[in-house]
C-alpha cells in the first residue's frame, strides 16, 4: 500500500466575516466566507475549493480513460456546478454536477461515441474525490461530444 500525505498550511484572522490565507506546495490563495452566505468574499471560499477538487479530479479521470483507450481527442471542458442549500441556518453541500464536452478532431464513430459517453459516467464514478463524498453528495455528469 502507498499512501500520498498533501499539506495545507492555513491561518485566519480575527472572526467570521474577515479572510484567511491557505497555502499548499502549488497553491496559494486568500479564502472567505462566500458573499452569499454573508461573507466579505475575499479571494476563494470551501464551496469553491470542493468543487474545484471534484471538477479537475473528474476532468483527469476522464482524460486518463479516453488517454488509456487510444482515441485520440482534441481537448476537454468541464462546467461544473455546486450546489449548496441553507435550511434553518445549517449549511449543507448537496449535488456537484459535471457538463464535459469532448471535442474531436473528426467524427468518430459509433463505437468511439459510445466508448466517450461511456467515460463520461465512469469517470464520476473513479473519481477519487467522487468517492470520497460519496453518501453525502450526489455528483452526476451529463456529456457532449463535438468534432
Amino acid at each position: 500500500m502507498t499512501t500520498h500525505i498533501f499539506d495545507l498550511k492555513g491561518t485566519w484572522t480575527k472572526g467570521r466575516n474577515t479572510s484567511g490565507h491557505i497555502t499548499t506546495k502549488n497553491l496559494s490563495t486568500r479564502v472567505s466566507i462566500p458573499e452569499v452566505m454573508d461573507g466579505p468574499e475575499i479571494g476563494t471560499n470551501p464551496d469553491e475549493m470542493l468543487l474545484g477538487a471534484a471538477s479537475t479530479c473528474y476532468m483527469i479521470t476522464l482524460a486518463a480513460m479516453i488517454e488509456r483507450s487510444d482515441i485520440d481527442i482534441e481537448r476537454i471542458e468541464v462546467n461544473s456546478k455546486g450546489h449548496v442549500e441553507v435550511e434553518n441556518e445549517v449549511i449543507t453541500y448537496k449535488k456537484i454536477e459535471h457538463f464535459p464536452v469532448i471535442f474531436l478532431q473528426e467524427e468518430p464513430d459509433e463505437n468511439t461515441l459510445k466508448t466517450l459517453n461511456r467515460f463520461v459516467q465512469k469517470s464520476e464514478e473513479s473519481c477519487m474525490i467522487t468517492r470520497a463524498l460519496a453518501g453525502n453528495v450526489e455528483v452526476v455528469a451529463d456529456g457532449e461530444i463535438r468534432f
